[in-house]
């Protein structure tokens, strides 16, 4: 990993989000601390990862993090907003629900939501900075989770494959038995499939 260099302050919060591209679901993000005395070895961005490797990361993570925190941002909170404002108003939540507070926040990306302490938006901060890695990994395994919950309520849409994004098998299936209460209406493929497509 490149260390990303920061100004030197002891408690820092890494933010990242999963599920901006899906048709179905949350958008999840998560806010991380971790313990400088207690590092955890191959923190990468989780898309990097094998499933394997991110799983048992994820276990090493919250039994490590100094905190760590899961915020989210609801299909019609998603569709209200648009997804944008979404993901900022989920990543609030992550930090605000830090048991910890933080001195400095590093959001993986290039804009900051509004928070109340200095924050910092790094491009491809998932591969640069540890903190955002152990976000991506922590929100990446919990939205993989809820789909494969979701794809045992709704077994025709394939969620466990595709994690609800819009994959070929996805939309056929759309197509096909329209949309479910989790799909995000002010998405285009699910309006066209809802009848509701200019």
């Amino acid at each position: 990993m490149i260390e990303f260099i920061y100004p030197h302050t002891h408690l820092v919060a890494g933010v990242d989000e999963v599920g901006r591209g899906p048709l179905v679901g949350a958008v999840v993000t998560a806010a991380v601390i971790l313990d400088p005395l207690n590092p955890i070895v191959g923190l990468a961005d989780s898309k990097k990862l094998s499933e394997k490797r991110r799983n048992a990361l994820y276990e090493e993570i919250i039994e490590k993090a100094l905190s760590w925190s899961l915020g989210r941002a609801e299909p019609e909170e998603i569709d209200q907003l648009n997804i944008l404002h979404a993901t900022m108003l989920a990543m609030q939540r992550a930090v605000a629900g830090l048991s910890v507070v933080p001195e400095y926040v590093l959001i993986d990306g290039n804009r900051c939501p509004a928070l109340p302490m200095p924050s910092l938006a790094v491009v491809k901060g998932d591969s640069r900075v540890a903190e955002i890695s152990a976000a991506s990994i922590i929100a990446k395994v919990t939205r993989d989770r809820e789909m494969a919950e979701l794809d045992i309520c709704f077994p025709q849409y394939g969620f466990a494959q595709h994690k609800g994004y819009p994959t070929a098998f996805h939309l056929e299936k759309l197509a096909e038995h329209g949309a479910t209460e989790h799909h995000r209406r002010s998405f285009a493929p699910v309006k066209r499939a809802l009848g509701l497509a200019s």
